[in-house]
């Protein structure tokens, strides 16, 4: 088939329309109707107005190459539902449409909703800055009251900063370390922003706290899958543990980042003869004592490290600890017990607080770092966050009643017809539904704005980084295509096989020939015997989209 000739299938009738030819028999619509519902004739993409299907078999979709429908017919797909809506963002012509006006779960695909809401808000260079707040008075170096650091829901703090001021980011991010193999870190210090804080505690003159060191985590509250959403996050209020193979027979060895005070670790991971298949259990606090993790299984000698995860249930504390060490690393020594509960109800209220003086301050990164770290990712809390932090902006303090209603006002004036999608959460949890068609004018919204290519670079790109990054590499479209991408899956216990609820792809391309498109893949259901297929949905919605890139 030539490329960029969609559905021209041998053997199809072609229906002309009138006053494009002299001499030709045009069929009614009616006896078309017939001759597909008998199954006599196959319909040419080129002219059908509508998908058509032959029992679950797409036989030709306006528009859409026939190497795409090959993809998407795979035995995979045969219970599940194909959605995509691709428009011309030069003309605002409708490409392609299969059922891109009909609701469909798009995962993490959502993020650009969240994201995009906090963009249009307060474009790319927006920054949020953390303050810690002296109260009582200051005398030959001690202060005889409280340091504040008062959380505004920065997401990095810090510490995944590049010397060149962008957002360090890994292609599978820490964040999902416990599901997925392969996770990395990135080599930052992610204690960077507490130590820039606690330095200039220093130079302000304090050197001795005798009071005690607070976290304020009032700024709003926030839950995300029965996880706090707090505005205080430091390393994504995660633990790291790496783990190392050593010689087979050996016990492994293991590294906890950051390295905070109270936290250790009991190793239980026995190294296995090479090509045996490495099994890393999740972190879990030890029975006989809440301050150590223990980590269990076994790793093969010629393994890479394997990275596994630990998340707080009481971030603020944490915080805290890793605070009042900063400080101690500073030379600022502090009487409080530094492994105590973070004393939140010693704060004075709010506005006390607000008016006390700043003696040290903590820009984040820019938004548009903060938005690329996000989608680059999908950093479910990052995104909730930024839905928090909105909800405030809006003089609300409740994320998960008030957060969302604030997003849709913006999209509302920005023109965004917000029937289109139904969404509980900034994240792309269960319970968010879209159309193809709304996800699209997202995309035509954004693309005309002074700063379209900006966004554009906050999603990765396929081939070639982010959650794209193993996709489609050795397409010539990659590169081309910036999309978010959006995964839900979960267990069929009936046949012993997991569901691919949803894998989403929508973003913008640059086509074959130079046409600029936004697009929006969605397949809704799917079968895989284990994991691997799910990354292989990956790749079969990606190929989706090169196609198409290729195409036009």
């Amino acid at each position: 088939m030539i490329a960029g000739r969609p559905n021209s299938g041998e053997g199809a009738v072609r229906m002309r329309r009138p006053g494009l030819g002299r001499g030709v028999s045009v069929l009614t619509a009616g006896a078309v109707s017939m001759l597909l519902l008998t199954g006599c004739v196959a319909a040419d993409a080129n002219d059908a107005e509508v998908p058509v299907w032959d029992g679950t078999t797409l036989v030709s979709v306006p528009g859409l190459p026939d190497e795409a429908l090959e993809v998407m017919n795979q035995p995979q797909f045969a219970s599940g539902r194909w959605s995509i809506s691709v428009e011309d963002l030069d003309t605002g012509e409708t490409l392609i449409d299969l059922d891109g006006e009909k609701l469909a779960e798009p995962g993490s695909f959502v993020k650009t909703y969240s994201a995009g809401a906090a963009w249009v808000k307060w474009g790319p260079d927006h920054t949020v800055t953390t303050p810690v707040k002296q109260s009582g008075q200051v005398t030959a170096g001690s202060l005889d009251g409280d340091l504040v650091l008062v959380g505004q829901g920065d997401l990095t703090m810090g510490g995944r900063t590049k010397a060149d001021g962008t957002v360090s980011f890994t292609n599978l991010d820490h964040n999902d370390a416990n599901p997925l193999p392969g996770a990395t870190l990135t080599p930052e210090d992610p204690l960077t922003g507490l130590d820039e804080l606690a330095a200039q505690v220093k130079a302000s003159g304090i050197t001795t706290v005798a009071g005690d060191v607070i976290i304020d985590d009032r700024l709003f509250q926030g839950t995300l899958a029965e996880q706090p959403i707090t505005p205080i996050v430091i390393n994504q209020n995660l633990l790291d543990v790496l783990v190392t193979p050593g010689e087979a027979g050996q016990p492994a060895t293991a590294a906890l980042t950051p390295a905070v005070g109270q936290w250790m670790l009991d190793l239980q991971v026995e190294t296995v003869p090479a090509g045996e298949e490495s099994k890393v259990s999740a972190p879990k606090v030890s029975a006989s004592d809440p301050n150590t993790l223990v980590v269990s299984g076994t790793i093969a000698a010629d393994a890479d490290p394997v990275l596994r995860v630990f998340e707080f249930d009481d971030p603020s504390t944490f915080a805290r600890t890793a605070f009042i060490e900063a400080l101690e690393r500073a030379g600022v020594t502090v009487s409080a017990d530094p492994f105590a509960e973070n004393p939140t109800s010693a704060l004075p209220e709010w506005d006390a607080v607000e008016a006390l003086p700043a003696v040290a301050e903590l820009e984040s990164l820019p938004l548009a770092e903060e938005i690329t770290y996000v989608m680059k990712v999908s950093y479910n809390r990052g995104a909730q966050t930024l839905i928090c932090r909105l909800a405030v902006d809006a003089g609300k303090d409740d994320c998960d009643d008030d957060g969302m209603g604030v997003a849709q006002a913006i999209w509302a004036e920005a023109g965004l017809d917000t029937t289109g999608a139904s969404l509980v959460d900034g994240s792309g949890l269960e319970g968010n539904y879209i159309t193809p068609r709304n996800a699209v004018q997202i995309q035509s919204l954004m693309a005309g704005r002074p700063d379209a290519e900006r966004w554009r670079d906050t999603m990765p790109i396929l081939g070639v980084d982010g959650s794209l990054a193993d996709v489609q590499t050795d397409s010539p479209a990659a590169g081309k295509v910036y999309a978010k991408t959006g995964t839900l899956v979960g267990g069929d216990a009936f046949n012993g096989r997991l569901r691919l609820a949803t894998k989403t792809l929508g973003g913008v391309m640059q086509t074959e020939s130079g046409r600029n498109l936004a697009f929006t893949i969605i397949v809704n259901q799917g079968f895989y015997e284990g994991m691997p297929g799910v990354f292989e949905a990956n790749d079969n919605v990606g190929q989706v989209a090169a196609i198409i890139q290729q195409a036009y």
